[in-house]
């Protein structure tokens, strides 16, 4: 069984490797082609490297857990997600992807911004980078747990190492095979294994829940929903038990999109604005596809489990338990590859965007202004490899929860970037102190929200999602700060136009 297992793995390991060498020869000779891919990338690829790089080990472990432990009502945030992913499409793509190149070729959304408010572009980019840094090694750090969690749960009997626990190999060993790829080939490599692991991810999610409900031990949908319905009438309910905050809290995650630098930047390097929509076309098309699948993961799996008397204790691990109890080993290698790549086409995302900033926003605008080509491509790659081992640091605590971390990250990025990127692209009168003042009250509110712990309970009611305050009081802040504050010169008009 083992060996069938790592036959599929080392097959998907190895071309996950080879693309990062294929890119390398293509893409690798400056800093823009090592950070933005050249800005030539082909629609179906941006739109599954957004997807990819978004949806993660959430897709096929967080999202599936919550639904598994909780129900439906869980959906509402797969529903939010895709609402948010689309608006996202429409209103920031376009815009951004002409913008950034107008606006100096900006390669970061640190470098845009400065170059949108150039009366603030010192402080935007220091501050904007380091909030990227910081969120991406907590939401980096979040993958490598995923990562850990697979190779402790699938691969604890076939690896049995003295030196170190299961989970920590699998932290360590999923960070390796992505800064193998990401650290040669770039955006460009990270792009291009997006495509091939969201190809993957879709794969699997569709033919798990076919699975559980065909097998010989399956239920059948009217089968399993009755089973379900006996362990709780409300399992199957969309509305029963939800509260109005509960409901905001699951919808607000949509608001996070608008200010992902991991999923925007994807925008930044589509080949032209007029191939936009068809990539938006595709991209949602994967997403909804995705998510109905682990909807189904979720809630069917449950009931397999039920009905078959299985006994789970971490509801994160039902892709798993069950890619191990229901197919032949090459199969369940290929779902376990499908794991992986949900995992690693988001943490290579992430740390090429950390690179990026710390090279562009740190290191060329401090400590070698004149640098080359060749040196920024370096900075780059020295730059991933010091970011993934800070983040699989982070990664060592086994008990952490993939939801809750990504939760928190996501949450960060959304507040302190979403409303000032929407008003950037579309206010004339934003100001570049509106932009300073949203981008720290949203970051704070999150942090101060997290901290307080009113995400679990507010005011001895309900908790609310931290995303929902940050972003409010963000775009307030950029609003009412913009209105006294001057504006001359912070919108020229776009060469060309």
């Amino acid at each position: 069984m083992a060996t069938g297992i790592w036959i599929s793995l080392i097959l998907y390991f190895g071309l996950m490797i080879a693309i990062g060498f294929y890119a390398a020869k293509k893409s690798t000779s400056s800093s823009e082609e090592y950070m933005l891919g050249g800005r030539r990338l082909h629609p179906a690829v941006a739109a599954l490297s957004a997807g990819a790089s978004d949806m993660s080990g959430w897709l096929l472990l967080g999202l599936p857990g919550a639904l598994y432990a909780a129900g439906l009502v869980e959906a509402w945030i797969g529903i939010g997600l895709f609402l948010g992913a689309l608006v996202n499409w429409i209103v920031v793509a376009p815009r951004l992807r002409e913008q950034t190149e107008r606006y100096d070729n900006a390669l970061t959304v640190p470098e845009f911004l400065a170059n949108r408010f150039p009366s603030k572009a010192m402080a935007l980019r220091m501050i904007s980078a380091v909030i990227v840094v910081v969120f991406f090694v907590v939401y980096t750090a979040s993958g490598l747990v995923a990562g850990g969690k697979l190779f402790a749960s699938a691969f604890g009997d076939l690896i049995n190492l003295s030196m170190m626990s299961d989970y920590a190999f699998g932290v360590w060993f999923t960070l390796i095979i992505v800064l193998t790829y990401t650290v040669v080939g770039g955006f460009l490599a990270v792009s291009l294994t997006d495509f091939v692991q969201g190809c993957i991810m879709m794969v699997a999610l569709v033919i798990m829940p076919l699975v559980i409900l065909t097998t010989g031990q399956g239920e059948g949908i009217a089968t399993a929903s009755r089973n379900l319905s006996e362990i709780d009438p409300h399992f199957l309910s969309l509305f029963d038990g939800l509260t109005i905050v509960g409901f905001l809290s699951a919808i607000a995650w949509g608001l996070g999109y608008f200010g992902q630098p991991h999923i925007i930047v994807r925008f930044m390097a589509i080949r032209s604005v007029s191939e936009v929509p068809k990539a938006r076309n595709i991209g949602m098309s994967w997403m909804a596809v995705s998510v109905l699948g682990a909807i189904g993961l979720g809630i069917f799996g449950r009931a397999y489990i039920e009905r078959n008397g299985i006994e789970i204790g971490d509801p994160e691990t039902i892709f798993i338990v069950l890619a191990d109890l229901l197919f032949n080993p090459l199969i369940t290698g290929f779902l376990y590859a499908a794991l992986l790549a949900a995992i690693m086409s988001t943490i290579s995302s992430q740390l090429l965007v950390s690179s990026s900033s710390l090279t562009e926003d740190f290191y060329r605008l401090f400590m070698n202004k004149k640098a080359s080509q060749t040196q920024l491509v370096l900075v780059g790659r020295i730059s991933v490899l010091l970011v993934g081992v800070i983040a699989a640091l982070m990664a060592r605590d086994p008990k952490s929860e993939v939801l809750g971390l990504v939760s928190n990250a996501w949450a960060g990025f959304g507040a302190a970037f979403g409303p000032m990127i929407i008003l950037a692209l579309t206010w004339k009168k934003m100001s570049g102190a509106g932009a300073i003042a949203g981008m720290l009250t949203g970051a704070v509110t999150v942090v101060l929200w997290i901290n307080l712990g009113w995400g679990d309970s507010f005011l001895g009611g309900p908790g609310i999602y931290e995303i929902i305050p940050g972003f409010a009081l963000a775009w307030l802040a950029i609003v009412i700060v913009s209105k006294i504050t001057p504006t001359a010169g912070e919108f020229r008009e776009l060469p060309g136009k």
